[in-house]
């Protein structure tokens, strides 16, 4: 009884082994490939659940599982040369995928990286050729996209011969290398300089343009001014005079008295003026006399009596 019990367990255990060794998953981002004695037997494409023989150790059945999703890999720093001479460094990146899984393992024993190593040298070598043909330009204008999709389709029958469909190839960054960036500053630098001397000049012309036309306004507006002045100080003078002539044909002595008294203000003003004058002089007629009568003169001496 005990024998019979433990045959049937190592049956069911050497079952158990058998059929898990004979299955296996591929689920939606995979493909596998069954390779039987070194040969491809069977690529799955589809997820789901399948069956291989058993005795995988035996180099039987075995499933190699590649990638059934869309890929990237990047290459940084390329060193290319454009039309004018000049060199650049570029950064692209390619997107792509497994789409012949048994060509994969036939060219690169389904390994991703020699595949992607292969491309990337393909991809070194095209963007050389597609920057060579154009200028620096051309990168950063409209071109830019033109010359992405012909990359692509230089990668695409080299790719094919691997089993792999490229999806896309993206120009990331198109950079001046150290030496060329230094030049172009330079350059730029010199550029700028004598453009910002070119607009200073033609500042200092418009300056002085504008200055020399204010300047002829402000001699012009003072001539004008100079001669109005000596219009209204002329016609004032007149007016002035008239007024003058009035009063004194109304009244000659208060006008006369007028007169007096503005010359006294105009000489005796407190500037330290001196005037030497006789006291009987008619310029102080008004101090002596309020009608301005000139003083009496003198009454002559008495002769003297004869001896």
């Amino acid at each position: 009884m005990g024998n019979r019990l433990t045959a049937v367990l190592v049956g069911l255990a050497v079952l158990l082994f058998l059929g898990y060794s004979s299955i296996f998953v591929v689920n939606e981002r995979q493909q596998a490939i069954v390779v039987r004695f070194g040969q491809i037997q069977d690529v799955k494409t589809a997820p789901g659940l399948y069956f291989k023989l058993p005795f995988a150790f035996m180099d039987a059945d075995r499933v190699q599982y590649v990638e059934n999703r869309a890929l990237r890999f990047d290459h940084d720093n390329i060193r290319v040369q454009v039309s004018g001479g000049k060199f650049y460094e570029v950064d692209a990146f390619v997107v792509y995928r497994i789409t012949d899984a048994r060509r994969f393992r036939q060219t690169v024993s389904g390994d991703q990286m020699s595949a992607e190593s292969r491309l990337r040298t393909r991809l070194d070598a095209s963007l050389r050729r597609v920057y060579g043909l154009r200028g620096f330009e051309s990168a950063l204008s409209d071109a830019r996209a033109s010359m992405m999709q012909e990359v692509r389709d230089d990668l695409r029958p080299d790719a094919e011969s691997l089993g792999i469909s490229i999806v896309d190839v993206r120009i990331r960054r198109t950079d001046l290398t150290q030496e060329v960036s230094q030049q172009t500053f330079e350059r730029m630098k010199s550029e700028r300089l004598a453009e910002a001397e070119l607009i200073r000049a033609r500042g200092n012309e418009a300056a002085q343009r504008r200055r020399a036309v204010a300047d002829r306004e402000v001699v012009e507006l003072e001539s004008t001014a100079q001669r109005q002045s000596e219009v209204l100080r002329g016609e004032g003078d007149a007016e002035r005079n008239k007024v003058f002539g009035v009063a004194f044909q109304r009244d000659p002595d208060f006008f006369e008295f007028y007169r007096s008294m503005s010359a006294y203000a105009n000489a005796l003003n407190g500037n330290g003026t001196t005037l030497v004058l006789s006291p009987d002089s008619t310029f102080f007629r008004y101090f002596n006399n309020i009608n301005g009568a000139p003083p009496a003169a003198p009454a002559a001496p008495a002769p003297a009596p004869a001896n």
